[in-house]
């Protein structure tokens, strides 16, 4: 089996709590998963985990949605069309260091000598809380406690409360609370990995090597500082301001500094054995795209002085409410499982953290926990987050699709530039142009087009938002639909087929191919999409269609040519092998033995030339199996299980999108128990970093997949066409699973045992589903209860690479797996030829 069932974590370190996730012991081996897993943030404005004294680290960041630098990709040949500027993802003006000195020996947590620790992440009150005891050189017993907060109530503010006492002895302190550029550099202790020479990974972000943040502003006033930038070449602007107060019985002196690229403010006292000494830190951070620096700073100051009226005390008690509401939308409770629950509610806490106040802003890959994948925003979001923000928090899902939606002039200008018309969505970007250089795997992947339209559909299924469509989401759907007519063509045999050529599906590990089936799938739903809304505006809304009509130049027939091209969709389907090929040419190509492959050659992007990878059947995530999700209505079961069972053998895993596809599909079919394996490794994806790169963020896709394992695969839930039905797959050994759905505003409460289903309306009037074919309408005071006969089909074992290898294509020949060798080791033949 490909995943282990123990639990991934030391529970001496990390033990369980259902509430929070606690660390017991501080480890500088590790330091850069667990700054990702201990990151708090609200969507908008994100911390990395760092100690608070901010020296032992392994990268300290502080990073903002959508704050970024541009710069120019030079490509080594250079051909029409290819993306030409690059943006990343800037490490904004770090506020949260805070140094402390007792009787001027720093405390450095890779050196000290800790008598106690413990740092906790708390989902209920949004709050990183650290407590350690210090035994100094000289022998003094100090005790650290602190606590730091980014505000889900006001998005551009946090605070910090440092505490210190000493247990003791008296001892000369003092608390340097700092605020740094460590974009430029500028952070005299700046060490370890950060800035260090790594090797080529592509999931990370480009480094600048040019100054990226230029002064525009410094002021220090009544303990208050504020910085002021703005970025080189993107002309974004940045204001990061912090304010202090100190509560003590000891006499103190305080000094200020402040420089282009430092704001320091720094308490000195002869402290008293038992005198607590309390610093609190507010700071707030507010960006533009093009807004001067002052007026930024006036908004920080605006910030600032309501927190400070308000009190850190009610902030917390502030944030404390809002996550009361956000749980009771979003819990999800395996009663009996206290590892997995934990885990659970890290993944969705993460959600909370990535996407609450985007507040029109995207959901990037790494959320604002890292730099990872340079802050872009991919197809991640539409299809690995979207479902659950309709289904929980519908006002954030409305707001990420209308940031998709102000992206449509520049996806326009992209299509032309591809020759095509309508709308053509950047595969990865931040301020909506084409930021993939490599378009094989980037452009090439037309599919976000229908990803974006199928997260605008479910979204209007699942909160009734016609509105939303009337008012200009309509367009999305409209130009979308152009580009696949347009970019399809029709041949004609016996009869007429629309094929799509020259496009890359979600297999990064096959690229340009023709009729890819995922592309085609969701392209068709796409199309009929659009068909479908164009005549319901102009039924429903005829002023708002007539609008429409003028905006877009829409003609009548439109519609009528989108459910055609729909309608004559080329599905591939061998009738040999008895599944849908990936592609046109898929079947080809030989097997590329798994089983035989060394775990050092793992991920296969690392070690093999794409060409390479390109030409056998391997997947480095669930293609097809993806679209058996997404459409699955356009499958039969039978269909299903044989799509699985062929390609499961032949998935690498090396994404951390593929897990949680391939666990709801296998539950489906009825692989249970390597659902539960699939799941488990999407859960601990970052918490036990299983893909080796958390220490660059949280994979905000694989949380959010996690909520659809539990929801779509053991839950069974499946919303085609606005029809929102169930059947259920409940684990063996789980005695229920507890989730929570808001449909059209009213949230019910799923109840899922072995032998039944209970539905209860916790807000709202009533919601309608179907369960295995019963129809069940909910009322708020009527839970319905209905009966299960079992959890449907039963597999054991896994699908085998083997059971596949031996079997004969359509044309006879036999399908037979191999793996590329290599003469010399790589690494061998680069130390031998002399390489540093």
């Amino acid at each position: 089996m490909r995943f282990a069932d123990h639990d991934p974590l030391n529970r001496n370190r990390f033990p369980i709590d259902d509430w929070a996730l606690v660390e017991t012991e501080f480890s500088a081996d590790d330091i850069g998963k667990t700054e990702t897993m201990f990151a708090v943030g609200n969507g908008y404005l994100g911390l990395r985990g760092n100690v608070d004294e901010g020296r032992d680290g392994h990268v300290h960041g502080t990073f903002i949605n959508g704050f970024h630098e541009t710069w120019p990709i030079r490509h080594a040949e250079e051909a029409f069309g290819f993306a030409r500027v690059g943006q990343t993802i800037v490490n904004a003006p770090d506020a949260k260091t805070i140094r402390l000195y007792v009787d001027d020996e720093p405390l450095v947590l890779t050196n000290a000598e800790l008598m106690s620790y413990e740092r906790r992440l708390d989902f209920r009150t949004g709050i990183l809380s650290r407590s350690l005891e210090w035994r100094t050189p000289s022998g003094k017993r100090v005790q650290i406690s602190s606590r730091r907060m980014v505000s889900f109530t006001d998005r551009h503010l946090g605070a910090i409360e440092y505490e210190v006492e000493l247990l003791d002895a008296d001892a000369a302190v003092t608390i340097s609370s700092q605020m740094l550029n460590r974009q430029d550099g500028r952070d005299e202790y700046r060490s370890g990995v950060q800035g260090a020479i790594e090797p080529f990974d592509p999931r990370k972000a480009e480094q600048f090597t040019e100054r990226v943040l230029q002064p525009r502003l410094k002021r220090e006033r009544d303990g208050r500082y504020l910085l002021g930038y703005r970025c080189t070449n993107s002309g974004m602007t940045v204001v990061a301001g912090t304010e202090h107060r100190i509560e003590t019985e000891n006499p103190f002196d305080e000094t200020t500094t402040i420089e282009d690229d430092l704001a320091k403010h720094v308490y000195r006292m002869r402290a008293e054995q038992g005198k607590p000494i309390r610093i609190t830190k507010l700071f707030s951070y507010h960006t533009a795209a093009s807004v001067p620096v002052r007026e930024l700073a006036d908004r920080c100051d605006r910030t600032l002085d309501r927190a400070g009226e308000v009190g850190v005390e009610e902030l917390m008690v502030d944030q404390r409410e809002w996550l009361d509401d956000y749980w009771a939308s979003t819990d999800v409770e395996i009663p009996g499982h206290p590892t997995l629950q934990q885990a659970t509610r890290w993944n969705l806490f993460q959600l909370a953290q990535a996407t609450a106040r985007t507040d029109g802003g995207g959901v990037a890959a790494k959320g604002v926990s890292g730099s990872g994948y340079g802050g872009h925003y991919f197809w991640d979001s539409e299809v690995y987050v979207m479902p659950f923000l309709s289904y929980t928090a519908p006002n954030t899902a409305r707001n990420v699709l209308r940031f998709r939606q102000r992206m449509l002039e520049p996806a326009r200008a992209r299509a032309s530039e591809l020759n095509q018309r309508g709308a053509l969505f950047p595969w990865r970007t931040i301020n909506g142009l084409e930021s993939s250089a490599y378009y094989a795997a980037g452009t090439a992947q037309y599919h976000i087009d229908a990803d974006i339209s199928h997260a605008l559909v479910q979204y209007v299924a699942a909160t009734g938002d016609e509105d939303f469509v009337a008012r200009g989401a309509i367009d999305v759907l409209v130009e979308t639909a152009r580009m696949w007519e347009d970019l399809g063509f029709w041949r004609s045999n016996s009869i007429e087929v629309f094929h799509i050529h020259g496009v890359t599906g979600p297999d990064e590990y096959t690229t340009v191919v023709n009729d890819n089936l995922y592309t085609n799938v969701m392209a068709k739903g796409n199309l009929k999409a659009a068909a479908f809304a164009v005549d319901e505006l102009r039924r429903r809304a005829p002023a708002a269609y007539a609008r429409a009509v003028d905006r877009l130049d829409l003609h009548p027939d439109e519609a009528d040519e989108w459910r055609r091209a729909a309608e004559h969709m080329f599905i591939p389907f061998d009738e040999q092998l008895g599944v849908h090929p990936q592609d046109s040419a898929f079947l080809e190509k030989e097997l590329w033995d798994l089983e035989s492959t060394p775990a050092s050659r793992r991920p296969l992007l690392l070690h093999y030339h794409p060409l390479v990878i390109y030409r056998f059947q391997v997947l480095k995530q669930a293609d097809v199996v993806l679209a058996l999700l997404l459409q699955g209505d356009q499958f039969t079961t039978e269909e299903k299980q044989a799509n699985f069972e062929y390609y499961d053998p032949l998935t690498t895993g090396d994404s951390t999108l593929s897990a949680v596809v391939q666990s709801i599909i296998a539950a489906e079919v009825g692989y249970h128990e390597l659902a539960m394996r699939y799941f488990r490794a999407a859960l601990f994806v970052d918490l036990a970093d299983l893909h080796h790169n958390a220490a660059d963020g949280v994979h905000v896709a694989s949380t959010g997949g996690v909520w659809s394992a539990l929801v779509y695969g053991f839950g069974g839930f499946r919303d085609h066409n606005g029809v929102f039905t169930f059947d259920p797959r409940l684990p063996d050994d789980w005695d229920r699973l507890v989730f929570r759905l808001t449909i059209r505003e009213t949230r019910v409460r799923v109840e899922l045992e072995a032998s039944s289903m209970t539905f209860t309306v916790e807000s709202g009037a009533e919601a309608q589903f179907t369960v295995r074919g019963e129809e069940v309408i909910v009322r708020d005071g009527e839970p319905v209860t209905v009966v299960l006969h079992g959890q449907g089909p039963r597999h054991y074992g896994t699908p085998n690479m083997r059971d596949v290898e031996g079997t004969r294509r359509a044309d006879g020949t036999l399908l037979t797996a191999s793996m590329p060798t290599l003469a010399v080791d790589v690494d061998e033949s680069e130390s031998t030829a002399g390489f540093d």
